[in-house]
């Protein structure tokens, strides 16, 4: 699977643009890793909300490829800061809706917080432009649709998600045009 593929997979699977991809695919994000600016318990309020999205099985889960920091650094580096904004108050009102703490709930009640909101998310239409990104200056996704994004692309394109997950062939690889296809066979992640 190309990454390209990738985000038209997350596109479909969250109905709202890549937040924070056209600083990534521009080059706009810092070149070297900078420390971001989340804190140890949000990265791992992160994971789990990640692995709950994507849960450990016969296959690795979520925590497993450490999305949560992945998610924590792509917010850091590519999101502006008016999406920083909504990506910290979100992560703050999924707080408050658990009682507390997101991670002290039990794990069907973290699905069934996480399902709510995904209900929610898929309620607010957001206009993309021909990039197939949000102009700045429309309205914000709702701050779920951002999670779950970062939460299918950090872990799809982690090391873990593309060999563990998907069936993973290194490019250059050699090319068979007839390849035959066996109904539920994982799709495949390359470089």
């Amino acid at each position: 699977m190309e990454r390209r593929d990738l985000l038209k997979m997350i596109v479909a699977a969250t109905g709202a643009a890549m937040i924070g991809l056209p600083a990534l695919a521009s080059g706009q994000a810092p070149a070297a890793a900078a420390k971001n600016t989340f804190s140890a318990a949000d990265v791992g309020t992160l994971d789990e909300i990640a692995e709950t999205i994507l849960p450990r099985t016969h296959t690795p889960g979520a925590k497993d490829a450490a999305t949560g920091l992945f998610m924590a650094q792509f917010v850091t580096d590519c999101y502006t800061a008016r999406q920083q904004a909504t990506f910290r108050a979100g992560l703050a009102d999924i707080d408050t809706r658990a009682g507390g703490r997101f991670v002290a709930l039990a794990p069907q009640a973290r699905a069934e917080l996480l399902r709510t909101l995904d209900a929610e998310a898929s309620k607010r239409v957001v206009e993309v432009n021909e990039t197939g990104t949000a102009n700045a200056d429309e309205a914000m996704p709702h701050y779920f649709t951002m999670i779950k994004q970062l939460a299918i692309f950090g872990f799809f394109t982690s090391k873990v998600g593309a060999t563990d997950v998907l069936r993973y062939v290194a490019v250059p690889g050699r090319y068979d045009g007839d390849l035959a296809y066996v109904p539920g066979t994982p799709a495949w992640g390359t470089n």
